[in-house]
């Protein structure tokens, strides 16, 4: 089963200063829109051959995320099949990121 993290949870362990590694599995025009800042962009059509790019801390949370949270789970699949223990999906994409904590974040 692939964990869902919501927005609001995401924006707390950062702000808390936890390592969260985040994964924008969206298309480059879709990054260049609007994005979480420090986030990696690895379209979902290349992650399964570009996972070994993400190097999460020891003990971190991957966050995978998409535009509404339906490609994400996919791509926290791949990272999970891949070797990935600690992944997890936002729930919603970056339109609940936009809409819950960061309103500043374009909406498309």
């Amino acid at each position: 089963m692939i964990q869902q993290i919501q927005p609001a949870a995401v924006k707390a362990k950062l702000d808390a200063g936890e390592p969260v590694g985040l994964v924008d599995c969206r298309q480059p025009e879709e990054y260049a829109l609007c994005r979480i800042e420090g986030s990696t962009l690895i379209p979902l059509g290349e992650l399964r051959e570009r996972a070994g790019e993400i190097a999460p801390a020891d003990g971190s949370l991957v966050v995978v995320y998409c535009h509404h949270g339906v490609r994400s789970l996919t791509g926290a699949m791949m990272l999970m099949q891949a070797g990935m223990t600690n992944v997890a999906s936002m729930a919603g994409g970056i339109e609940a990121w936009s809409v819950q904590v960061d309103p500043s974040v374009p909406r498309y």
